[in-house]
């Protein structure tokens, strides 16, 4: 195994803010920091950082009091926080990109000519950064477990509306994933359908093209009392253009928030209720 390679990291890996309801918010995406070893091995169209979960963070600001969040400051192109560590594609057969990608969501290359990293550099980024991300993840879960007698791990993310080499056509807003229902009970997966279905505004569909990623279908046990359900969210839901620079729409996001606002209010419901296993 190689040894750790030591980055110089002036931003911490990940942020946790601990709250006390039953809820963890997960964020692996929404970070747009790179080490400058990293970021100088990217091309042109790398620094772009055009895959990012744009505004996530910003998006469920202030939904739920007492949650807790869990966030990766550092951007996928470091390495992806919701990949399976060991590397295994997560949906066989179909185009996707890796645990440290190498092309962005178009399939264009994003290192410069040489530059792509190695295995020795790829473990060295899993232990600097993916290990940490979920290191903190566990523990919180884990937390809020012991604290309520259950915990759901929402996992929230959003990507642009159109990528050919990904989906075909136009990608619903909402797109849920629980891995065919096996990362959480029932009724999370039910009540989360029924929200979003009855958003007039919005489309809606349960485990198509996004089921889940790794961080829903490893966390997601049930029968640990530790629920998982990842929300995937077409940007053109929260995002005035799907182009640099991104730029977060407050009136578009002002319509959407409300409906995720009932979903994590749903859900501490579930919890507190006693609804889950039942």
């Amino acid at each position: 195994m190689p040894s750790a390679q030591t980055f110089e990291t002036p931003v911490s890996p990940v942020t946790i803010t601990s709250g006390n309801g039953p809820i963890v918010l997960g964020m692996p995406h929404t970070g747009t920091w790179l080490p400058e070893e990293i970021l100088n091995k990217l091309n042109t169209n790398g620094k772009k950082l055009a895959d990012t979960d744009w505004h996530i963070d910003q998006l469920y600001t202030g939904l739920l009091p007492d949650v807790t969040i869990v966030k990766a400051n550092f951007h996928r192109y470091v390495i992806d926080a919701n990949r399976d560590p060991s590397g295994i594609s997560l949906y066989p057969g179909q185009n996707t990109t890796g645990l440290c990608p190498l092309t962005d969501f178009n399939n264009q290359p994003i290192y410069q000519d040489d530059y792509e990293p190695d295995e020795a550099e790829i473990e060295n980024r899993r232990l600097n950064f993916h290990a940490p991300y979920h290191a903190a993840l566990q523990t919180e879960l884990e937390r809020v477990r012991d604290l309520h007698g259950a915990a759901i791990l929402y996992d929230c993310h959003s990507i642009r509306s159109t990528i050919p080499f990904l989906f075909d056509g136009l990608l619903p807003e909402f797109n849920i994933g629980t891995n065919n229902g096996e990362t959480c009970d029932g009724v999370i997966e039910k009540s989360v359908w029924s929200i979003c279905n009855n958003a007039a505004e919005y489309s809606t569909v349960l485990n198509a093209r996004f089921k889940g990623g790794w961080t829903t279908r490893h966390y997601g046990q049930p029968h640990n009392n530790i629920h998982a359900i990842q929300m995937e969210l077409a940007q053109r839901t929260h995002l005035k253009a799907e182009t640099l620079p991104f730029d977060y729409d407050k009136e578009s996001a002002a319509i959407l928030r409300p409906y995720l606002k009932n979903i994590l209010m749903k859900l501490t419901e579930l919890v507190e209720t006693k609804q889950l296993g039942s």
